[in-house]
């Protein structure tokens, strides 16, 4: 059978060709397109194995003849590193645990093939996990034996000078010449010379080890006729006669080249640190985002009931405001946290920029202020990109707050649109493969930033400003969305000179024609008695998601576990039209979930709500919308009107 580039190549260890047909099929329905070859003897294994690696073995642990510890060893034998899962109709915890210890990887029973699916893309993620280590591993090593070959075949200065009683350069070899661009018989005259190219402080260290030699090498370092910086290490040894010391003999070794490779290294460990801060904030953020999210929808939820039974006069209207602010406030960061560490649910569409920072200018205006002289110059006729609007938004103004934080005295601001037909090198991120760009460009004539600075721009938490005055996400939010959309942005800054911070964007092709909605924009029609199921954990936003739909003109039944739900679900004396329910839910898996629920009633619609959607809840139902929390109440009302009026959102 043939592969195609991108199919699983899986060697199925099976002596019941259904039940192969069955696990084949059952990946295939998580998304993997999936190429499989069924064996059911160690022979056979064998030969399949010699003749093409498998990306993945599957093995039942049931054969009479060839058992999954069979074959677990007879793949262990080949050297190869493939994720090994068995797939039994019922295993012992005794045989369990020892084939795990033997190297499977995982067991799934037959009768629970739904776990089959999320293991196997695991341990695939897992393996190329391992692949790309040892890639690197073995690239780290072969960079260090080219650099440890150049080192030993440079050409070494050797040398011996007698330090009295008439000091004096008895020998120095040709090599001198290439090193220093001085000449042996210079040197011979003048040894002053080759203390006179050093650096000032690293001269007196070479006279006084020529005197006494010290126990280790010495770094040297001196400036070439370039101007670049060159670097030698040079090791002594006392030359005795009759147990006095007459002489030193010593090598200079230019290390210039292992030099700047340290310099790289610790270069790319700062920036891997700097991954790996971000990597752990984006678990820290996704573990406090859902509860947080939640909590903030109580908070702004109720708040907003309040605020609809008092009368714009009310004196307590103010405090309430300032409140539902403040949890805004808090969504935001929230949002940008979730942002850079790639765990928010991006909605890209085609949009104009120009339009954008159009819409945003008169909000930009208020934050910006009085004492800024704020102006745009967008290019007419920009090409289209393909990005987030909110994300685009959050671009701009973060840029924006970010320039006005740098004028605390006044100044100038502009934003700028043009296009471009590269990306420059020095530009941090992505780099696109396309050969037109849309620019964003942001100036100010504030303080502007030194190199360190600017080396630490983008790092989450990093700030200039005193405690309280910023979070230090701005910045990196923008990378983060800037990333997520393909682009890349360039710094342009020095101390009081200002700033010009840059985004790239790939262009896009215009979107085409839509039909617009009937009705006012923005304006959500009520509910008309259809019937909903919320299914909620938290008793709070349960209780306010209830609240607003019932007065949106909607019938709500809710269930706190998705088992309740379900229970629902099966009882053909109620009616739903929708389904909303929460993503991240103790209990049953949302995939699970949602195929039961579909498999009952086939024609309900389902609309999601999450604070965040989690690694393994990504492949959610294709054409389910999802709700960020915290939500307003028209956002939920406006979503739960376009499901049920559209059936593109059934499964």
């Amino acid at each position: 059978m043939t592969d195609e580039p991108d199919d699983i190549r899986l060697l199925l260890i099976e002596d019941s060709e259904d039940d192969a047909v069955l696990v084949a099929n059952r990946l295939r329905r998580t998304g993997l397109r999936v190429a499989y070859e069924r064996v059911e003897t160690a022979e056979a294994m064998s030969a399949a194995l010699l003749h093409q690696a498998p990306d993945i073995v599957i093995s039942d642990n049931g054969m009479p003849a060839f058992n999954a510890e069979a074959a677990l060893r007879l793949l262990r034998e080949t050297g190869l590193d493939v994720p090994f899962i068995v797939v039994s109709g019922q295993i012992g915890e005794e045989s369990a645990t020892a084939l795990m210890r033997a190297g499977a990887h995982d067991f799934v029973l037959k009768d629970k093939l739904a776990r089959l699916g999320p293991a196997v893309q695991r341990e695939l993620r897992e393996a190329r996990d391992r692949q790309d280590r040892r890639r690197a591993q073995a690239a780290l090593r072969d960079s260090e034996e080219r650099f440890r070959l150049v080192a030993e075949n440079l050409q070494d200065v050797l040398f011996r000078f007698r330090p009295g009683p008439v000091p004096a350069l008895e020998y120095i070899s040709p090599a001198i010449a290439t090193v220093t661009g001085l000449l042996p018989d210079e040197l011979y005259e003048q040894p002053e010379l080759l203390f006179n190219i050093l650096e000032p402080e690293d001269r007196d260290l070479m006279r006084r080890s020529w005197q006494s030699p010290p126990d280790g090498p010495l770094t040297l370092r001196w400036s070439r006729p370039d101007g670049s910086r060159a670097y030698a290490e040079q090791r002594l040894v006392t030359v005795y006669d009759a147990g006095v010391p007459t002489a030193v003999e010593g090598i200079l070794r230019d290390i210039t080249e292992q030099v700047e490779a340290a310099e790289q290294r610790q270069e790319l460990e700062r920036k891997l640190h700097q991954v790996e801060r971000l990597d752990s904030l984006g678990q820290l953020a996704g573990g406090v985002a859902h509860d947080f999210n939640n909590l903030l929808g109580v908070i702004g939820g109720y708040t907003s009931f309040v605020l609809d039974e008092l009368g714009p006069d009310h004196p307590c209207r103010p405090d309430l405001e300032n409140i539902d602010h403040a949890a805004r406030r808090a969504a935001a960061l929230t949002r940008q946290l979730l942002i850079f560490s790639r765990l928010q649910p991006s909605h890209p569409v085609v949009v104009n920029l120009n339009d954008v920072v159009g819409e945003i200018e008169r909000l930009l205006r208020r934050t910006i202020g009085e004492d800024i002289e704020f102006s745009t110059d967008l290019r007419p006729d920009l090409e289209f990109v393909t990005i987030d609007p909110s994300r685009l938004e959050q671009i701009i103004m973060n840029l924006v707050v970010n320039a006005r934080a740098a004028m605390p005295e006044g100044g100038h601001l502009v934003i700028r649109t043009a296009s471009s037909n590269h990306v420059p090198a020095t530009a941090i991120g992505n780099q696109p493969p396309s050969r037109r760009y849309v620019c964003l460009t942001v100036a100010d004539t504030g303080c502007g930033m030194d190199e360190e600075v600017q080396q630490r721009a983008f790092e989450p938490f990093f700030t200039t400003r005193s405690t309280g005055q910023g979070s230090g996400l701005g910045l990196a939010t923008v990378y983060g969305a800037v990333q997520e959309a393909y682009g890349a942005i360039t710094v342009d800054s020095a101390p009081g000179a200002g700033t010009r911070i840059t985004v790239y964007l790939p262009a896009a092709d215009p979107p085409a024609p839509t039909t617009a909605p009937d009705g006012p924009a923005g304006e959500a029609r009520a509910g008309r008695g259809e019937q909903i199921l919320v299914v909620e954990d938290d008793d709070d936003i349960r209780t306010i998601t209830r609240r607003v739909l019932t007065r949106g003109g909607y019938e709500v039944s809710d269930a706190a576990t998705r088992e309740e739900a379900l229970g629902l679900v099966h009882d053909h004396t109620l009616s739903f039209d929708l389904l909303l329910s929460d993503v991240i839910m103790p209990g049953m898996p949302v995939l699970d979930f949602i195929r039961t629920v579909l498999a009952v009633r086939p024609s309900i619609h389902i609309v999601f709500m999450s604070g965040y959607t989690a690694d393994g809840d990504r492949e959610l139902p294709e054409g389910v919308p999802i709700i960020d929390k915290p939500f307003s109440a028209d956002t939920l009302l406006r979503q739960i009107q376009t499901t049920l009026n559209s059936a593109s959102d059934r499964r």
